[in-house]
């Protein structure tokens, strides 16, 4: 599998005005694998049929805010694990550590061990650059 990539320049020290710029790469993205084609592609290799793989997913949809909310990690067979973690001020003793001192929180996905060992093993490939619009190259 070939993961395509694009050099993007950056300020390499954002917040600085005139700052030196630096090149990086980036992973484009070939597009959006949709329910529809998820469903698709499972149906072709399973005997389950479409409207029950629909099914499965949405209801997936359902459960899984309702279990993370619940202080749950989620863990769906090789796929990974999905649990939520929390960000807070810093307090100078336990007891000021309450509710307002939460700043945020998010979902982390962490991967089963088929898909770490997919990253251990992409290889990337630098997309050209697309031509200028101006008609110079």
């Amino acid at each position: 599998m070939s993961i395509p990539f694009r050099v993007v320049e950056r300020i390499a020290q954002p917040g600085q005005a005139g700052g030196a710029t630096k090149f990086y790469a980036q992973s484009h993205t070939r597009g959006v694998m949709d329910i529809a084609y998820l469903t698709t592609r499972i149906e072709q290799i399973s005997t389950v049929s479409g409207a029950d793989i629909r099914a499965v997913l949405y209801a997936l949809v359902d459960v899984i805010p309702e279990a993370l909310g619940n202080g749950q990690i989620i863990e769906i067979g090789e796929l990974g694990r999905f649990r939520v973690s929390i960000s807070s001020n810093g307090e100078a003793t336990a007891e000021e550590v309450n509710r307002n001192s939460i700043r945020g929180s998010k979902i982390l996905f962490r991967p089963g061990k088929r898909l770490q060992t997919l990253l251990k093993t992409l290889e990337f490939n630098k997309e050209n650059p697309p031509p200028a619009l101006d008609g110079t190259a």
